[in-house]
């Protein structure tokens, strides 16, 4: 019998594993998303390590969690002491998403509208204001989810 090989999970800096099926090139498409985020946004290479670590895989949309909570912490602290040491440079990571959600890949743009901007503060909670610094793209996209804030 064959032996099957054990999911790639190397660093971000390395490709993807890629496969042939339909749910192997979706599957792709979003692990590279998260791949590419970690490489633009170092600061999320801890978040990285351990969500690996944590799941023995990548799952873009469980890993976007982190992504949330890290943006969300960095936009709060970025007029605040530590804003340096912030847990992961939000303008980078909306700069980052943007352009990406402009790509027109389904699934990429499924994990960030499902799993980042779904995710987002609501309007009562601290941080809310982020989702005015969103770019076009994901702002309409935003909008049309939750047209409440």
């Amino acid at each position: 019998m064959p032996h099957s090989a054990a999911p790639q999970t190397a660093a971000p800096q390395t490709a993807a594993p890629q496969t042939a099926t339909p749910q192997g090139v979706a599957r792709t498409s979003g692990v590279r998303l998260v791949h590419d985020l970690v490489v633009h946004v170092p600061s999320f290479q801890d978040a990285y390590d351990s969500h690996v670590f944590r799941q023995g895989d990548v799952l873009p949309h469980v890993f976007f969690w982190d992504v949330v909570q890290g943006t969300v912490r960095s936009f709060l602290t970025r007029t605040g002491a530590g804003a340096e040491g912030a847990a992961a440079d939000w303008r980078r990571t909306l700069d980052f998403l943007e352009e990406r959600c402009g790509r027109g890949d389904a699934v990429v743009d499924e994990v960030i509208v499902t799993s980042f901007l779904g995710d987002l503060p609501s309007p009562h909670e601290p941080g809310h204001g982020i989702v005015l610094q969103l770019g076009p793209v994901m702002a309409a996209r935003f909008g049309r989810m939750r047209p409440r804030g």
